[in-house]
């Protein structure tokens, strides 16, 4: 029976254990998924937004001192910059040969940290750092990696750079006058540009402003020029190639004119042409005899190449976000752990789940198959101990009404034989011959059927009443004329029995109370109690019937009231021990079943079916030795109660509709 039960268990998958497991692995492995990407992303747009910013930085402090290196042939005196800088940005900053012998740095201790085996940047003016430097072009040529502030002689004196700002103006001014607006800038050697506003080159080329001036090379500049052509000559000549003429922009050619010093600026930026130098493909020898003779002229006049480190101020460096084959390792067996714990837990807190589940169906089906069905253990008081208590509760009460059940049947049957085998009996022996069919025969035959037919009638009014379709036919009653009524119909066989039966009236002064009751069912509840006291009652006793309203006094509102009806005996009672059971259909205090004291055993039980019918109640008091009180409650009529009287239906004497509403 025990492999039944168990193979009678559903499958993993679809058990409430199995569906516990996977939920919750499927939440724990979401939750997991979803923290570690939320941690990537936030630990990555923090890093990412950081990094942005020190590189900010990083290219600031860089251009910085590229530029004065630029500027200075020695790295004299850059101490105070380094100091500046340092201290602006928060960071460290040292500076170094490029055999890593110090030249500044910003540690102010006497005992600095030892730098990093990596420089941050080499700072060298003649070969940019194209990722830090704002202030070249990033198309890679080589010429492009020379700063254009490395001036070197090409800077001009105050008296020349005096000359050419003021034919800048004029020719500013000139073409401010023909509406064409432009602006006078000035390069790193001191040289004026002109730069016009807008992308309209021949405008500039209709009007008779004169540029000449400032599309010549200076004393100074010629000078340097020259030299400069000397070098590259040299360096083709090696290569036995003929030499060039270079032009201010170190373009060369066969002696074009040079490039004008007017530029136009559009609102949108649009790149300039690249010079001959970046375009002309077929003469690479000539562009690198050029920049080779540029950086050897500007060689003299810049600061050597240096080491730059930057980094926090006690000398240490963050470490950035690596998710490298450790770190990966380490995140997958982190949420390794994390799945084989809730996994865990899941198993643990689903056992504990399940475990009386299956008490509870093993129980049930042991209940099915008609075995008697131990208790389940109560453990734990939540919705599963109270599962399990509401199921013992109901296994008890079903073993209780399934021995009522039998109980019932059995009575029932023994309740139905005994008129039957009489009936039966009686008609055998007229049978045979050995009765006749006289009056008397007869009336005992009648007898006997009357007894059976009330039975089954009394079953028929429980099941009725059981099933909720017992009707009523409710009417206004006079409590005193129900209880005379009764009081006569039973009057015969209280006096056949030696027992006074009386219906108290009223109290004086007292109306009569009212009911609104179906006229036939309370009489028939009120007659089985009589029929009950009186036969229980010894001769020589009594047995008083009374009514009254429990709700009579002049103050006390209609919603509430109620008319008890009392029924007493003095006869010998009912102990404590059977007082709660009489009420239960067939039951009886005298087990023997003798008609001569005992009936079917289903009067009280139809009294208090029709009692609740009518909204009422029913109890009973006794002591034994002493005889009995039984008592019905029932819902007085309200328009008995003090007030405006209530109207009554001609047709069968009920409330209107107006008044009930």
């Amino acid at each position: 029976m025990r492999r039944d039960r168990r193979r009678n268990r559903p499958p993993l998958r679809k058990s409430l254990f199995g569906r516990l497991l996977a939920v919750s692995a499927l939440v724990a492995a979401c939750s997991v998924a979803a923290t570690a990407w939320l941690a990537v992303q936030t630990t990555s747009g923090a890093i990412k937004q950081e990094q942005g910013q020190n590189l900010t930085a990083d290219a600031r402090i860089y251009n910085t001192l590229l530029g004065y290196a630029a500027g200075h042939p020695t790295w004299e005196g850059v101490d105070d910059t380094v100091r500046d800088l340092a201290r602006q940005s928060g960071r460290r900053i040292a500076l170094t040969t490029e055999q890593r012998r110090p030249l500044a740095d910003s540690a102010s201790r006497p005992a600095p940290p030892a730098l990093p085996p990596q420089a941050s940047a080499i700072v060298d003016p003649l070969s940019v750092d194209t990722a830090l430097s704002r202030t070249v072009d990033r198309s890679g040529d080589a010429a492009d990696r020379v700063d254009p502030r490395a001036v070197g002689p090409f800077r001009l004196p105050a008296a020349e750079r005096k000359a050419l700002q003021h034919a800048a103006d004029r020719s500013a001014a000139c073409l401010s006058r023909g509406g064409i607006a432009a602006d006078v800038v000035t390069g790193p050697s001191g040289r004026p540009r002109m730069e016009i506003v807008g992308n309209d080159p021949d405008r500039v080329q209709n009007t008779r402003c004169t540029t000449e001036e400032l599309d010549s090379p200076t004393a100074t500049e010629q000078k340097a020029l020259d030299a400069l052509n000397q070098l590259a000559d040299a360096c083709l000549k090696r290569q036995d190639r003929p030499g060039v003429q270079l032009n201010l922009d170190l373009s060369w050619g066969d002696g074009s004119a040079p490039k004008p010093a007017v530029k136009t600026r559009a609102a949108t930026p649009i790149p300039a042409p690249p010079p001959n130098l970046r375009t002309d493909k077929d003469d690479r020898a000539t562009a690198s005899c050029v920049d080779t003779a540029r950086r050897e002229q500007l060689s003299s006049y810049v600061a050597s190449p240096a080491l730059l480190f930057i980094g926090d101020e006690d000398g240490t460096t963050v470490p950035g976000f690596d998710l490298s084959p450790a770190n990966t390792a380490k995140i997958a067996g982190a949420a390794a752990l994390v799945l084989a714990l809730t996994v865990g837990a899941t198993m643990l807190a689903g056992s504990r789940l399940a475990r009386p589940l299956h008490a509870l169906t093993g129980a049930a089906q042991r209940m099915r198959d008609g075995e008697d069905s131990e208790p389940v253990l109560v453990t734990d008081d939540n919705e599963i101990g109270r599962l399990a208590a509401a199921f013992n509760d109901m296994a008890d009460h079903r073993a209780r009404l399934e021995a009522q059940r039998k109980d019932m049947v059995s009575d029932v049957a023994h309740e139905l034989r005994t008129p039957l085998s009489n009936i039966r009996g009686w008609l055998e022996a007229a049978q045979d011959g050995l009765a006749e069919p006289d009056p008397a025969f007869i009336a005992s035959l009648h007898t006997e059927a009357v007894q059976l037919q009330h039975i089954i009638d009394d079953l028929q009014d429980l099941a009725a009443a059981d099933a909720g379709a017992l009707r009523l036919h409710p009417e206004r009653l006079p409590v005193e004329d129900v209880l005379a009524q009764v009081a006569a119909a039973h009057q015969a066989g209280a006096e056949t029995s030696g027992v006074a039966l009386s219906a108290l009236p009223a109290a004086d002064g007292t109306p009569s109370p009212v009911l609104w009751a179906d006229p036939v069912r309370l009489r028939q509840a009120i007659g089985n109690l009589v029929s009950n006291a009186v036969r229980h009652t010894p001769p020589g006793g009594r047995v008083t019937v009374r009514a009254y309203d429990a709700g009579a006094s002049a103050d006390e509102a209609r919603a509430g009231r109620e008319v008890v009806i009392e029924v007493a005996d003095t006869g010998s009672g009912i102990s404590a021990e059977h007082l709660p059971h009489v009420f239960d259909r067939f039951w009886r205090a005298e087990k023997s079943r003798n008609r001569r004291t005992g009936g079917s055993g289903l009067g009280l039980a139809i009294v208090r079916k029709l009692v609740e019918a009518h909204g009422g109640s029913v109890s009973a008091a006794s002591v034994e030795g002493q005889g009995s009180v039984f008592t019905l409650r029932l819902p007085a009529d309200a328009a008995d109660a003090p007030g405006p009287a209530t109207a009554v239906d001609p047709a069968d004497g009920s409330p209107t509709a107006a008044d009930r509403a």
